[in-house]
């Protein structure tokens, strides 16, 4: 069934690359006006251009995370122009470094937490209003097996995930009885910029393209999902969801 998103307003973050870029690009393809935002303006005008191309609308947010009052006034500025929010995807984070626990510096350990944990809270409580005005408000977290892995050397990412997944599954609770659906998305290993800075010695062309993942990410934002409070996994060319312990 093809996805009609004709008349919703969505916000991805870090849409000028990678798994956010074709999120943003597969939303304005079925139809949503996208808010695409990001630090990359070259990036975004990319997108915009692709975006226009396909016949659909997008709105350029150059907006660095780590500016919090900017996530505040991101909020502001969507109730003004559009009165509500429909779809949220908070895709933007960094990966900080690959190294013993012991030696990550602080520097390191505060950035991926800023940008990771904090920028994503505070989105959340920027938009959470405006996803309350919709009819069916959706909101996909990125997250990633690590939250529950938890690997060698990869300290402060695992920590940052496990923390946007505990943030997402409180959200979800405190909105069950609402029309608002929210849920976590894990995309497992994507031949992404920060996969290759991660583990560089990988064959890319191993992995899934950001493309593949995001048409499977984007049917979370349908206005006739249920589910809500879920962990959606990339698993044998689908996502196959599970809900953590309580």
């Amino acid at each position: 069934m093809t996805l009609d998103l004709s008349g919703r307003v969505a916000v991805v973050t870090g849409a000028s690359r990678g798994i956010g870029y074709f999120i943003a690009r597969e939303l304005a393809a079925a139809g949503a006006h996208v808010i695409a935002v990001a630090r990359t303006v070259g990036g975004l005008e990319e997108l915009d251009d692709q975006i226009k191309a396909g016949g659909g609308q997008a709105t350029l947010v150059p907006l660095d995370l780590a500016d919090m009052a900017g996530i505040d006034r991101l909020g502001g500025a969507i109730h003004e122009r559009w009165g509500k929010l429909d779809i949220l995807v908070a895709n933007a984070a960094v990966l900080g470094v690959i190294a013993p626990i012991g030696h990550v510096e602080a520097k390191t350990f505060e950035k991926v937490m800023t940008i990771n944990v904090t920028a994503t809270w505070r989105l959340i409580r920027s938009v959470d209003p405006l996803l309350r005005l919709s009819d069916a408000g959706r909101a996909i977290v990125l997250s990633s097996s690590l939250a529950h892995s938890a690997r060698a050397f990869w300290a402060p990412y695992a920590a940052s995930k496990a923390a946007v997944e505990a943030m997402t599954r409180s959200w979800a609770h405190e909105t069950e009885n609402l029309p608002l659906r929210v849920n976590a998305a894990d995309p497992g290993a994507t031949r992404t910029a920060m996969r290759a800075q991660a583990v560089p010695g990988e064959y890319p062309e191993t992995l899934p393209h950001p493309s593949e993942i995001a048409k499977r990410i984007v049917p979370l934002a349908s206005p006739a999902l249920k589910e809500t409070g879920l962990i959606f996994q990339a698993k044998h060319n689908r996502f196959v969801a599970y809900r953590q312990p309580e």
